[in-house]
């Protein structure tokens, strides 16, 4: 299994990106997948997690501005992000978790700045 991140960028306070991760190599429809981040000189945290069943989960510093998706059909979970802040610098990964591994993917730098 890989996960291919994308859609990182610089954004300006109060504005939007949305993140994708591509899983190639298996289908992972019933798996878990969630977003962490790692922002500089810190430890890396969870962000949002998608269940196979369609519930979702997120960190209290993101509540009400990001949305995590799934296609299911690409094969692909995004991070819709908006209203977003200086905060919200860091290397975005997405994850997958299967019975067998924990993949990741290799990181999309979101930057936030005016």
């Amino acid at each position: 299994v890989q996960l291919q991140a994308s859609g990182g960028g610089l954004v300006q306070p109060g504005g939007s990106l949305r993140l994708s991760c591509a899983a190639s190599g298996r289908r992972l429809s019933g798996n878990s997948m969630g977003w962490y981040r790692q922002a500089p000189g810190k430890q890396r945290e969870w962000v949002a997690v998608f269940y196979p069943g369609g519930s979702t989960n997120y960190a209290d510093s993101v509540k009400g501005r990001f949305t995590i998706s799934r296609d299911i059909a690409k094969n692909t979970l995004y991070l819709q992000m908006n209203s977003l802040k200086p905060e919200d610098t860091a290397v975005y990964y997405c994850k997958a978790n299967t019975p067998w591994n924990v993949y990741w993917g290799q990181g999309t730098q979101v930057t936030v700045s005016s």
